[in-house]
C-alpha cells in the first residue's frame, strides 16, 4: 500500500536510525576501552527494520526487542545514556548494573518488554500480553522480532500457531540477516522466503526490503492496523544482512568479502539520505543540524554514564528475589472484574458441537 508521511515524519525517520548508528559507534568505541561489561551486539546495516517497526506502533501498544533492536527502545522513549549505563554495568542503568547488553524494558510507561535470551520465547510472551489485553477490552498491539535461525525453534512454532488459532493482534518481525551466527540460511532452510512459513498457520506472511525504512514502516503499520482491526498476526519477513559479527568479539571471518561488499552498498542510511535529498524533504542543512544535535544529546549523556557509580556490592542480594512486601502488584483491569470473570474472549476455529458431560 501507498506509503504517506509528513516532512516531520521522515525527518523524525532519519534521526532514531542516525541516532541507532552513532550510539552503536560509541559503545563500540566503549567496548575496545573495557568499559563495556559483558557481550556487544551490533545492528549495522540494520536500523531501518527496527526503527521502521517500532514507528508505525502506538504509545499503548507493546513491542518486545532483542539484541539487536535498541533502535526500536530508543524510538519508544529510551535514551543513549539508558544504554550507555546499561552497557557499562552502571548503577543508573535500566537494571541498575544487575544485568547486560539490552535486557532491560519497561512495562509501565513506554511498553517494552525485557529480551529473553531463549530465541524464540517472546513470541508466546507477547501472545500472551495480547491474549491479555483482549480481555481486559485494550485495543493494543503487541510486536517482536525473530531471526532466521530462531524461526526454527520450537517456541517460534507454538507461540504463532497459538496467536493464529486465537486471532491476537500481534506482529512477528522475521529479521533474515542471512547468518545464524555463523550458519548461513542455505544451511538451515529450504525456504527462498521465510515469511511462506506463515501459510502453516493460516496468516499472512509478506516480504519486505529491509534496507528500506520507508517500506519497513509500510508494511509494519498495515500489519499493525490489521491486528488492531481484531484480524489477526501477521509474519514480517525482513530481508537484511548482519553487517558485523554475531557479537563484538566475532570477527565474521566466515562471511566472504564480496557479499559484505555488495551488501554495503544498499546500506539503509545511506540510501535514506539519498530518498530524501531526491524527494527535496531533508536538505543537506537540515540533515548537519541533527548529526548535531545527536551529537550533543551523545556528548551528555556520555557525560553522565562515565561519572554513574557501579553498584553498591551490599546491595548485590536486592532486586534479584522478591522477599515479602518488596512490592506490591496489582491486575490493572480495563473492565469490571465480574464481567471479565463471566464473559471470557476465547475464539477458536473449531468450536465444540457438544457440551460437556454431568457425572
Amino acid at each position: 500500500m501507498p506509503v504517506t508521511l509528513t516532512k516531520s515524519q521522515h525527518l523524525e525517520l532519519y534521526y532514531y536510525m542516525k541516532l541507532n548508528r552513532m550510539v552503536e559507534q560509541q559503545l563500540t568505541n566503549l567496548y575496545r576501552q573495557g568499559k563495556v561489561v559483558g557481550g556487544l551486539y551490533s545492528s549495522l546495516g540494520q536500523e531501518a527494520i527496527s526503527v521502521g517497526c517500532a514507528y508505525a506502533l502506538g504509545p499503548e501498544d507493546y513491542l518486545a526487542p532483542m539484541i539487536r533492536n535498541q533502535g526500536a527502545v530508543m524510538v519508544k522513549g529510551f535514551r543513549p545514556r539508558d544504554l550507555f549505563t546499561q552497557y557499562m554495568a552502571r548503577a543508573t542503568g535500566p537494571t541498575g548494573g544487575r544485568d547486560s547488553s539490552s535486557h532491560f524494558g519497561d512495562l509501565g510507561r513506554r511498553k517494552v518488554v525485557a529480551p529473553i535470551s531463549m530465541l524464540g520465547d517472546l513470541i508466546p510472551v507477547l501472545a500472551g500480553v495480547a491474549l491479555a489485553a483482549r480481555y481486559l477490552g485494550k485495543k493494543i498491539v503487541t510486536l517482536t522480532w525473530i531471526g532466521d535461525g530462531g524461526s526454527s525453534t520450537g517456541a517460534f512454532h507454538e507461540g504463532l500457531n497459538f496467536a493464529a488459532v486465537q486471532r491476537l493482534p500481534l506482529v512477528v518481525v522475521l529479521e533474515n540477516n542471512q547468518w545464524a551466527y555463523s550458519t548461513p540460511v542455505s544451511k538451515q532452510s529450504l525456504l527462498k522466503d521465510f515469511a511462506d512459513k506463515a501459510k502453516a498457520y493460516g496468516i499472512p506472511g509478506v516480504v519486505v526490503d529491509g534496507n528500506d525504512v520507508v517500506a519497513v514502516y509500510g508494511v509494519a503499520k498495515e500489519a499493525v492496523d490489521r491486528a488492531r482491526a481484531g484480524h489477526g498476526p501477521t509474519l514480517i519477513e525482513a530481508k537484511t544482512m548482519r553487517m558485523k559479527g554475531h557479537a563484538e568479539h566475532d570477527d565474521a571471518a566466515y562471511v566472504p568479502k564480496a557479499v559484505l561488499e555488495e551488501w554495503k552498498k544498499k546500506d539503509p542510511i545511506e540510501r535514506y539520505e539519498k530518498f530524501l535529498a531526491s524527494k527535496k524533504i531533508m536538505a543537506e542543512a537540515e540533515k548537519r543540524d541533527i548529526v548535531a544535535r545527536i551529537e550533543r544529546e551523545l556528548k551528555e549523556d556520555l557525560d553522565f554514564a562515565e561519572k554513574s557509580p557501579f553498584p553498591d556490592p551490599a546491595t548485590q542480594q536486592q532486586g534479584v528475589y522478591c522477599e515479602a512486601g518488596c512490592h506490591e502488584i496489582r491486575p490493572d483491569w480495563a473492565e469490571p472484574v465480574k464481567k471479565v470473570r463471566a464473559e471470557p474472549v476465547l475464539v477458536t476455529n473449531n468450536p465444540p458441537k457438544r457440551g460437556i458431560k454431568k457425572g
